[in-house]
């Protein structure tokens, strides 16, 4: 029986300069948050790619799977509310 010796997973992600977003640059293995920063500074930021890290545990990360994606993402037929069909311009615009 094998044993899993792996430290936990985490994600990293990095925000290049105040006020970008945070993208998410990888993986790492850690034991705790504080090495998750140092393990996560030493591998995605080492050439000063970035301002500031985040790392969050995978196991708090909530993500769809591939067999929900008709039920997430295909549009609501029966919603005719949220396309402008029933808009009228009013006379005289040409831009809204």
């Amino acid at each position: 029986m094998e044993q899993n010796n792996q430290l936990a997973q985490w994600e990293v992600f990095v925000q290049e300069k105040s006020g970008k977003p945070y993208e998410h640059a990888g993986s790492i293995h850690a034991s705790d948050k504080k090495m998750a920063l140092q393990n996560a500074r030493d591998i995605y930021t080492r050439r000063n790619e970035g301002r500031s890290l985040w790392v969050v545990p995978t196991d708090f990360i909530a993500a769809t799977d591939r067999d929900d994606e008709a039920e997430f993402f295909d549009p609501a037929e029966d919603k005719t509310y949220r396309t402008p069909n029933f808009y009228k311009m009013p006379k005289g615009s040409t831009n809204i």
